[in-house]
């Protein structure tokens, strides 16, 4: 019962859940980010300036972020493929967070070491 008869307003709480299609395809999504970023030599272009030169220590600095990141992201691809082959949904979760963690070591470790 409503403690605000007739006024329409519905004090029951709602609970809105994300598919667990929307969470792999998002993990998926960042892991393909976090690939491009690391294989793709995004991450090398970005924080490395090419303005004639770039500084011939700044590979090595970004590799030294890279190794970190890809630390990270081995424990995301360890929680996307558990969720995924056991078909553990409440992990699909933590995989995309552990995703953006990888992300963030790349993107705070690069602009640091810049």
């Amino acid at each position: 019962m409503s403690p605000f008869p007739g006024t329409g307003i519905c004090t029951r709480v709602t609970r809105t859940e994300v598919p667990p299609a929307v969470q792999a395809a998002a993990s998926l999504l960042l892991a393909t980010l976090w690939g491009f970023a690391v294989f793709g030599g995004w991450s090398q272009q970005a924080f490395c300036p090419a303005d004639p030169e770039p500084p011939p220590d700044c590979a090595d600095r970004i590799a030294g972020v890279i190794a970190l990141s890809v630390m990270v992201a081995i424990v995301a691809a360890g929680t996307t493929g558990v969720a995924w082959l056991a078909r553990r949904e409440s992990l699909y979760g933590a995989a995309v967070v552990a995703w953006i963690a990888a992300l963030v070591v790349l993107f705070a470790g690069g602009l640091a070491v810049q």
